[in-house]
């Protein structure tokens, strides 16, 4: 768990965790902030807590971490990985992240930078030859910032 400061505009310390989704990262804010990337609908707590522990019995194939701003115990950015074991490349391994968010009050702290590359290297270390992401237009240039280059066209169908 990666522990970083820095100073605010008006100068408060603000420190920030990088860490796994915990199942209490509900009530810090985990649910608005995943509705600012898009519809989350209304989650219950006890879906909640059912669908975290679902996600955690994959271990280290479905990751969420998130980063936490210590002071005010809230959750100020996510990202999630799943690991998908292929035939290909000597039955090697890919990372598909998803889902990352930087809340709206926390932008500019380079926080998503954060996000993206602790989602990268645990890909690494799990051992896959590479790493994608699906993302619109508009993001293209953050992504491209954390090392990832435009391979492509996504399509999508959704139901």
């Amino acid at each position: 768990m990666a522990v970083a400061s820095s100073s605010d505009i008006t100068g408060e310390k603000q420190a920030f965790k990088i860490r796994r989704l915990e199942i209490s990262d509900k009530r810090k804010g985990f649910m608005e902030l995943l509705g600012q990337l898009t519809v989350t609908g209304s989650v219950t707590d006890d879906e909640f807590d059912q669908r975290f522990k679902e996600i955690s019995s994959h271990g280290d194939d479905h990751l969420i971490c998130v980063i936490e701003d210590e002071p005010s115990g809230r959750i100020a950015a996510t990202g999630s990985v799943m690991i998908e074991k292929k035939f290909l490349r000597n039955c090697g391994k890919v990372g598909h992240i998803e889902d990352v968010a930087v809340d709206s009050e926390f932008r500019g702290k380079r926080l998503g930078k954060r996000v993206v590359e602790f989602l990268t290297d645990h890909c690494r270390a799990m051992g896959c030859y590479k790493v994608i992401l699906d993302c619109g237009v508009e993001k293209k240039e953050f992504y491209e910032k954390c090392g990832l280059v435009n391979k492509g066209i996504q399509m999508s169908k959704y139901f």
